[in-house]
């Protein structure tokens, strides 16, 4: 065989061994991994070995060498730490990807509205996947709503979320208030919107009891609010716990049977739709309401029309 000839062959060895290796590479690349179903994996800091230990821990992965390999030669950076949620046989092409460029796991946290900070606290310090824990906030200084997080937040930044988010709603109702409140400030503001909040649970009634309270303000009549009382006494009462006329005369800075004005504080943390009935309330010369017995209220202009109501009410309670 000449040289010439051999070189030539030679040649094509090498280019076949090439195509084979790209082609067994290739397949490697996209074959369906081990993984037996959708997954969250968490993955730590630390290099590509420890990305392949976490991956071969959770059964994603069987050859960690040629993960390592694959994450230096293909393009797209090195993966990230962080919680993903991986599909069932992930390949190897699959797994960097996700771990390039997916959106780590979102987990989600509901503050319901009307809870005291304390119990605020409590859910934080409750929930899953995160960092820390936190003190009680402000009590009302948080905007109850769904707040999304990845794993390891910790658990003190989302809670600064919490409070930046009740800060700017109430800075925008506040500049958007209806003319002519009786409320000197947006911390007046959000005191009153904590008891409209546990006043009343259904939604089309919170600006018309606004509308009674700020009528008594501007008249510099009590305000008469029984959560108010509840929450000076220690924890709001739930489930429609009857005060009794003990309760209505203990001396505390919360009573508004007791004491003239707003109380020193928020009672809760009041959601948006209170913020807003508060600042933009029903045209009404109300000045009493009481329970309807079916979870609503009964609504008075007059003290006589309003005695006929808490007779009626307490006919119902008996």
């Amino acid at each position: 065989m000449s040289a010439r000839r051999g070189a030539a062959v030679a040649g094509l060895l090498l280019a076949a061994t090439a195509m084979l290796g790209w082609w067994q590479a290739r397949r490697a690349w996209d074959a369906p991994g081990p993984l037996p179903g959708a997954r969250n994996i968490v993955i730590p800091r630390g290099g590509i070995d420890a990305v392949a230990a976490a991956l071969v821990d959770a059964g994603a992965l069987d050859r960690p060498a040629g993960f390592r390999l694959a994450a230096l030669i293909t393009p797209g950076g090195p993966p990230r730490a962080g919680e993903f949620a991986f599909p069932a046989g992930a390949s190897l092409h699959t797994l960097l990807e996700v771990l390039r460029v997916a959106r780590p796991v979102q987990h989600h946290l509901t503050i319901p509205e009307g809870l005291t900070s304390a119990r605020i606290a409590a859910l934080v310090n409750g929930a899953e996947a995160m960092a820390g824990e936190v003190e009680p906030p402000p009590e009302g200084g948080v905007l109850p709503q769904t707040y999304a997080y990845e794993y390891d937040t910790a658990r003190a930044a989302l809670l600064a979320r919490m409070a930046a988010a009740m800060q700017r709603a109430l800075a925008q109702e506040w500049e958007a208030r209806a003319p002519d409140l009786p409320l000197a400030s947006a911390r007046q503001a959000l005191i009153l919107a904590s008891i409209v909040e546990r006043e009343t649970g259904r939604p089309e009634e919170r600006a018309h009891v606004a509308a009674v309270y700020l009528n008594r303000l501007r008249l510099g009549m009590k305000l008469q609010a029984d959560p108010t009382v509840g929450y000076g006494l220690g924890e709001p009462r739930e489930g429609g716990h009857r005060l009794s006329r003990a309760d209505l005369e203990r001396d505390t800075p919360y009573n508004t049977y007791r004491i003239a004005g707003l109380p020193p504080g928020p009672i809760c943390a009041p959601g948006l739709a209170s913020l807003h009935a508060v600042l933009h309330p029903v045209a009404s010369e109300d000045l009493y309401f009481v329970a309807d017995g079916s979870g609503g209220h009964l609504f008075a202009r007059g003290l006589a029309e309003h005695q006929k109501n808490v007779s009626r009410w307490r006919a119902l309670a008996q």
